[in-house]
């Protein structure tokens, strides 16, 4: 018995080093696009740093890695995260967005904090600096009701 499971540790360790040389793409990028959220929609500083730690690494086309993410299956995990979360909003193209996707978006974003799902609970476990204290959240639920009540118009 002894040697079974010895030998499914062994089988495990050879799995684990194999996976760790299975490239994943980085989601990084040095340039600041005109159309970032950012940008186009130039935040008060308080507002543009709540949403830089709490969103940009996953809805932004750059994410800052934490040293955890050179292992394998982390690294494909969080890949495939950054993916999804970027097709649902992805703050470094929202001024491309159409008017009428805009103000979706903002509507999103607004229900996404004030319903405590954004950020995601797993992700503010490793990130303690994203997490948004109620004085956040109000300030950037203002900030947002404001831009999406006075700036964009439906085309």
């Amino acid at each position: 018995m002894k040697k079974v499971f010895k030998r499914i540790g062994i089988l495990l360790l050879i799995i684990f080093v194999g996976i760790q040389f299975i490239p994943t793409t980085k989601n990084e990028s040095d340039a600041v696009l005109p159309s970032d959220f950012i940008k186009t929609f130039k935040p008060p500083e308080n507002i543009k740093n709540l949403l830089i730690n709490s969103c940009y690494d996953c809805h932004s086309n750059n994410t800052k890695y934490p040293l955890y993410n050179k292992m394998q299956p982390v690294s494909g995990f969080l890949e495939s995260h950054i993916k999804r979360a970027k097709t649902e909003l992805n703050f470094s193209e929202f001024g491309d967005y159409s008017n009428r996707k805009k103000k979706s978006k903002l509507k999103s974003i607004l229900s996404q904090i004030k319903d405590d799902k954004m950020p995601l609970p797993s992700y503010m476990l490793m990130h303690k600096e994203s997490i948004l204290s109620k004085s956040d959240k109000l300030d950037i639920e203002k900030w947002l009701t404001e831009l999406e009540q006075s700036t964009i118009s439906y085309e």
